[in-house]
């Protein structure tokens, strides 16, 4: 995470303070925070540095960093930057029309990683205004673009066509709010239309990778808490500290084609949406992580396949919330899967149905379920993850689980269900040594018995198959008041008794 704050702060000449007091600010004060920032950060710093009347320059900037998990460190040389101090009292960055940025780093296999990189503007603005403690950063740029031009790993040097990621027309602010124990950081960002290009050849077996894309429009926003005594190293300690932070993209009008080649084999395809969304956060309360799309088509084709794959989706997302550190108190966790209106061509539809006996109406899938329970050791810590294993205890427990939602339509039948439980770890005899449950799950099953018949029909469920289904269906549920609706209360009772439909299972 480090690496990549590093460029985006580069990218928008390290802006990484904040708010808002109309008061002069001079070149070295703002000097002077990005260091704090960067040493903060982790990193040490050290520059060539001059003072001419109202300009301070900075040259051969060197940026170093010790890598926790691997053999080695990580190293960065940035180009020339300039601070100017204007007459209202702010300073303005200046950036050459490229700016070069060379990174080389150890990776996990202890080998020797080397890029270069550079960032190009065109007619970008960046003003700093504020105070020492409580700067504000505001860019416009009517072009910025972020290019991998040199790779290499070890004695591999992959051949780079292009790599890049080209923004247009953007605008953005970032602003900070320093504290007594920690530092608070906002930042905003709009820019459209954005494009990126991945062209680049394996050195090894000659594999080749081609990627290229756009949005209309995208729009950032972010921001988080940074304890004084954040050390990146150690991020499950900085969260018992108060470390968080949480970001959203959102976009309209998403395009993406691609083409993988490996010896002789090909993939290649498509894939657009009308808008879609990334959601991320971390706290101490837990991590949260979310995607989703609208008017989703994709399409594919494959040495492999004998056709064309063509896939529509009204709706695609998810979201996953759960908790990462040790707590003894309960934490909420989450989950919730769309798939609304999916579609698929008529010659995918033909190897599964070619007589097209089953309904062909777009099938959704919806699951929405939450709870709380509770680590007993520390997710993002690597030691504490790998003493897991061979551990006889177990690595946390669920206090309670509620479905909110579940439906499922499918080849003219559907399936829905909600209900609630929660769960004793105290009583771990019941249920064969896990938790016990107590609550109510209800069910309603519609066009079960003509999907059945249907799948009988074309051969692909077995008659004694059907009629064991048939009876399971009949053991659990009782006919609903429409017509092939099947209607199911399943109960597990404190004394560790099940029920289906009143009827006594356990």
């Amino acid at each position: 995470m480090s690496h990549l704050r590093f460029v985006a702060v580069t990218a928008v000449a390290m802006a990484v303070s904040g708010s808002a007091a109309m008061a002069d600010l001079t070149a070295d004060q703002v000097w002077q925070d990005w260091t704090g920032y960067l040493a903060d950060a982790g990193y040490s710093v050290s520059s060539d540095t001059s003072q001419s009347g109202d300009t301070l320059t900075i040259r051969d900037l060197a940026l170093e960093m010790d890598l926790p998990d691997a053999d080695g460190g990580m190293s960065m040389r940035v180009g020339e930057i300039q601070l100017v101090e204007n007459d209202d009292g702010s300073v303005s960055v200046i950036l050459p029309a490229t700016l070069p940025i060379a990174i080389a780093a150890i990776d996990d296999e202890a080998q020797q990683v080397t890029a270069a990189v550079e960032i190009a503007h065109e007619a970008l603005d960046l003003t700093i205004s504020g105070t020492p403690d409580d700067m504000d950063y505001t860019y416009t740029a009517e072009v910025l673009t972020l290019a991998l031009t040199g790779l290499q790993a070890g004695d591999e040097t992959p051949e780079i066509r292009t790599a890049q990621i080209r923004l247009e027309d953007m605008a953005g602010n970032s602003l900070s709010e320093p504290g007594d124990t920690s530092r608070d950081l906002r930042q905003a960002l709009r820019a459209g239309p954005v494009t990126y290009e991945l062209d680049i050849t394996e050195p090894e077996d000659g594999a080749t990778m081609a990627l290229s894309g756009s949005m209309a429009q995208v729009v950032f926003a972010g921001d988080a808490t940074i304890p004084d005594s954040f050390e990146s190293d150690d991020v499950a300690a900085a969260l018992s500290e108060g470390f968080r932070f949480a970001s959203s993209v959102e976009y309209e009008t998403g395009r993406t084609a691609y083409r993988f080649e490996d010896a002789g084999d090909v993939l290649e395809g498509t894939q657009s949406s009308a808008r879609g969304r990334l959601d991320t956060s971390m706290g101490p309360d837990g991590l949260s992580y979310g995607a989703g799309g609208e008017d989703v088509t994709m399409a594919v084709s494959s040495s492999d396949l004998p056709f064309p794959v063509n896939l529509n989706i009204a709706r695609l997302g998810f979201d996953v919330t759960m908790p990462v550190i040790e707590s003894e108190a309960m934490q909420e966790y989450g989950v919730n899967l769309e798939l609304s209106e999916f579609t698929m061509s008529d010659q995918l539809w033909s190897m599964i149905d070619p007589a097209a006996q089953l309904p062909r109406d777009p099938a959704t899938l919806r699951v929405d379920l939450n709870g709380t329970g509770r680590l007993f050791f520390n997710l993002l810590d690597p030691a504490e993850v790998e003493g897991l294993e061979g551990r006889d205890s177990i690595p946390g427990e669920v206090e309670s689980l509620t479905l909110n939602e579940l439906t499922l339509e499918l080849a003219g039948a559907s399936l829905s269900g909600e209900g609630a439980f929660t769960f004793d770890s105290d009583d771990l005899e019941s249920f064969g040594g896990a938790p016990a449950p107590e609550g109510t799950l209800d069910l309603r099953l519609v066009g079960g018995n003509a999907l059945l018949d249907t799948l009988v029909a074309m051969g692909l469920v077995p008659e004694d198959q059907a009629s064991g289904m048939r009876m399971m269906m009949g053991l659990f549920a009782t006919p609903g008041d429409g017509e092939d609706e099947l209607v199911s209360k399943i109960e597990v009772t404190g004394d560790g008794q099940v029920l289906a439909n009143g009827q006594r299972l356990k």
